[in-house]
Formats: structure tokens, C-alpha cells, sequence
């Protein structure tokens, strides 16, 4: 977080933007992280005894419980930091958006965000392009998809297959405001993000 307010103290803003809960394994946070966040009153949910699921996995679960009764159909999870580091924590990630796929989760990185479109549904996804574009890809993920249509991309499908090992859409261009996909496998859409 304070990379993102390089003009103020970096200890006040991680007092501003203090997290209400650290869950997890514990294997890689530093110990004075821990302490400086457990003096603020972060409650530490300490999960090592399960290396059955990633630390996503185990904060996920978490939010999807805090409040049980709650309608979950407009909750969304940003998860900042999710790419572009190891690749097997990133494929880590993307099992458990797929896990999770009742839930909107968006990965988000420093280049480019990441959420999964089930085939269960038609998609609309608004653009905002002051911080969204133009780069974007569709990829089939759990299994191959043998139609998939969009709208408002460059290169449009229609009705095309794709496959790991054939055809996937990467380096598309959003054209306008407004991108439609249908498709008879779940998808991954990912879109650049502009610096600011």
C-alpha cells in the first residue's frame, strides 16, 4: 500500500489500511509484519496445520462464512498482488477462482486483472476504459470450449473452438465500452490495466 501514496509516511498509511484479518499457512510472512499488524489489532487466523489449500484458498473460504445469511451474488473479492510472481502460485490462484466460481473474484497485478466467466451464464463486461484496454484474451480453463462467441473485440468469435495445444484468444482488442461472450466452457478473461 504505500507504494501507491509515495508521498506520505509509509507507516501511516499501513496504519490507515490496516487489514481486519491475516489467515493463512504463516510460512512467509516476516515476524515484525506480524507484530506491527497483531499491535494494531489484526486478527491472526493461523492456518499452518492445512497445506491442503493455498493461502487464497484459506481467505476465500473465510470471506464467503463471515456472514453466512448474507446474498453473496454481489460480493466481489479484488485480490492485488495475485500475478506475477511464481507460476505455480498463479496457477494456484486460478484453481481457486474456478473453485470458487459461484463467487467474483478478480485477480489483479500490476499489468493486467483476471476474473473467470462460467459457462453457466452470457456475459456482459463494461469497459472502462480510462483504466481498462485495449489488450485482452478469452482462455478456456478445466476444459476445451467448442463455441465461444463474442462481441466488441477486434477479432470477434463465432462459434469458434478453442483448446490448450489450438486456438486461444490472446492479444485481442476491446473496440468500445462493451464486450459479450458466450461460451459452452468456463472462460478466463484477463484485460490490461493502464498505469496511472
Amino acid at each position: 500500500m504505500p507504494l501507491l501514496f509515495p508521498q506520505e509516511d509509509a507507516s501511516d498509511v499501513r496504519r490507515r489500511y490496516k487489514p481486519d484479518v491475516i489467515k493463512g499457512d504463516m510460512d512467509s510472512i516476516r515476524r515484525e509484519v506480524l507484530d506491527f499488524y497483531t499491535s494494531l489489532g489484526t486478527e491472526i487466523v493461523d492456518k499452518s496445520h492445512d497445506q491442503d489449500t493455498t493461502d487464497l484458498h484459506k481467505c476465500v473460504t473465510y470471506i464467503r462464512d463471515f456472514a453466512p445469511g448474507l446474498d453473496k451474488s454481489d460480493l466481489c473479492i479484488l485480490v492485488a498482488g495475485a500475478l506475477g510472481g511464481r507460476f505455480d502460485h498463479e496457477m494456484g490462484n486460478l484453481n481457486v477462482i474456478c473453485h470458487f466460481s459461484s463467487l467474483r473474484i478478480v485477480l489483479l497485478s500490476d499489468d493486467s486483472l483476471i476474473y473467470l466467466l462460467p459457462r453457466t451464464h452470457r456475459h456482459e463486461i463494461h469497459i472502462q476504459t480510462s483504466v481498462e484496454g485495449p489488450h485482452c484474451g478469452l482462455i478456456p480453463i478445466g476444459m476445451p470450449s467448442r463455441s465461444s462467441t463474442t462481441t466488441g473485440l477486434q477479432w470477434d468469435l463465432n462459434n469458434t473452438e478453442m483448446k490448450f495445444g489450438g486456438l486461444i484468444s490472446t492479444s485481442n482488442i476491446v473496440t468500445g465500452e462493451k464486450v459479450t461472450v458466450q461460451s459452452d466452457s468456463d472462460l478466463l478473461w484477463t484485460i490490461s490495466i493502464k498505469k496511472l
